[in-house]
């Protein structure tokens, strides 16, 4: 009902049907909330989660439960299932170096000490030169996923 009120003002930019694409919808639509809302939104349903490397990842909501897609080497060290708003766990996504599918867990710990080793047998194949720890859950994790961590 107040479409005109709040889209308004970024239609009026608008010159070509092209332009629409370049409206960023979820932050015009934050900007009608109030400070306090606009806060806990940010606090409950995070645009982006920093993993263990230091890599703030965007979330997937657009599936359910949300998705975290991470570079595998990104989430060595990590034992406990990322969470957003109030302890929901976010499905992981991990990424082979190349930005692949493959494996998508919701029990992060489970993945290192069960099916990490065939993963791991079939990317050291593919990607010798990368990192590839016989401990990932204790392992320092890296966004450099080419040299081996303290190298």
């Amino acid at each position: 009902s107040s479409l005109d009120e709040w889209l308004r003002p970024y239609i009026d930019k608008v010159s070509h049907v092209n332009h629409f694409s370049k409206l960023d919808l979820a932050e015009i639509l934050k900007s009608t909330l109030q400070w306090p809302l606009s806060r806990e939104l940010d606090e409950l349903a995070p645009v982006r989660f920093e993993v263990p490397s230091g890599s703030l990842i965007r979330i997937d909501y657009e599936q359910s439960p949300p998705v975290l897609p991470v570079k595998l080497q990104e989430m060595f060290g990590c034992t406990a299932q990322p969470s957003i708003a109030n302890g929901v766990a976010l499905t992981v996504a991990l990424l082979s170096p190349a930005g692949r599918p493959v494996q998508l867990t919701s029990d992060i710990a489970g993945f290192w000490d069960g099916s990490y080793e065939e993963v791991k047998k079939e990317m050291k194949g593919r990607y010798p030169k990368h990192y590839w720890p016989d401990d990932p859950g204790a392992a320092k994790p890296s966004s450099r996923t080419t040299k081996r961590p303290g190298k």
